[in-house]
């Protein structure tokens, strides 16, 4: 295959990926309509089919599973070492692409992003909000973010908060209602707001510890969301029990809006870490940024 054709296999390999010609179009930047034409010209060329199309998904061939095995992560590997050679202009640039939930891409990321980007204007970085505990690697991301405990052995986790610890919180308005909880386990009778992890498709089951005894409840309620934001909300508006951030509700209550509860069963997490393959090659631009996220003591976050 000629070498001016690899915008072919890009575009591939974003359609793959996402899985969506709508998604692989707006991360390109082209139309869906250029899209479709590419895919269409590189499975011609290759007289194979690549993608099974239908109105609502996008699905990999045989052919087309081992095109992306094969060929994704050299053209990756093409594009870091690009990026690195970026390095000897004095002017670091590429794209750097991150998987995080929404509280720590708003109380931890983007605090230090903005700073990042005025700094480094050549960098362009992609945050995909998501707490399905993505696969960095089939996903093509450079880096996730989660909790310590959920980072893989097999991956360099880099930390990037303090320890976080969980709490429940509900109205004054429910509690004077329906009471309070004793232990977690009375939160079965009560209204609980879930939230939906898209990997497994399943509810959060909430986590509890006390003197070394570890505790997980399934809650029910009206309400199930997929933004800790939107659960904050709902909860304030009286519609139950909320397990949340404590740094995310304290001026709540502080205020009176909310009432934690099952307090001496909320012990810290080890906070957010940024994760990454250990056999990533890391670019400059990625060498920047994992250094500006980089956790460093209590007056950091």
């Amino acid at each position: 295959m000629p070498l001016q054709k690899t915008d072919d296999l890009l575009a591939f390999v974003a359609v793959g990926t996402q899985h969506s010609f709508t998604r692989a179009a707006a991360q390109l930047g082209v139309s869906q309509s250029a899209l479709s034409q590419t895919i269409r010209q590189l499975e011609e060329r290759l007289n194979l089919r690549l993608l099974t199309r239908t109105t609502r998904s996008v699905a990999l061939t045989e052919a087309g599973e081992r095109l992306l095995r094969t060929v994704g992560p050299k053209l990756e590997e093409i594009a870091a070492e690009l990026s690195a050679l970026s390095a000897l202009s004095g002017k670091p640039a590429g794209r750097v692409r991150i998987t995080v939930g929404d509280h720590a891409a708003r109380t931890v990321i983007w605090p230090r992003l903005k700073t990042f980007l005025v700094e480094y204007p050549e960098i362009q970085v992609e945050i995909g909000l998501d707490y399905g505990l993505t696969d960095i690697v089939t996903q093509r991301y450079d880096a996730g973010v989660r909790l310590g405990e959920q980072v893989a052995k097999d991956m360099i986790a880099v930390r990037i908060s303090p320890d976080i610890r969980f709490v429940v919180v509900a109205a004054p308005a429910y509690i004077d209602r329906q009471g309070i909880p004793a232990t977690p386990q009375d939160l079965v009778n009560h209204r609980c707001i879930n939230l939906r992890l898209p990997t497994h498709g399943g509810l959060y089951a909430w986590e509890f510890e006390k003197d070394g005894h570890e505790l997980r409840v399934r809650v029910e309620g009206q309400l199930v969301l997929n933004s800790i934001f939107d659960i904050l909300a709902a909860a304030r508006d009286g519609f139950g029990f909320a397990h949340l951030p404590e740094d995310l509700v304290r001026h709540d209550v502080a205020d009176g809006r909310l009432r934690q509860v099952l307090a001496t069963w909320c012990t810290p997490w080890t906070g957010y870490h940024l994760y990454y393959p250990s056999r990533r090659q890391s670019s400059p631009a990625f060498a920047l940024l994992v250094d500006a996220l980089r956790y460093r003591g209590e007056t950091d976050v």
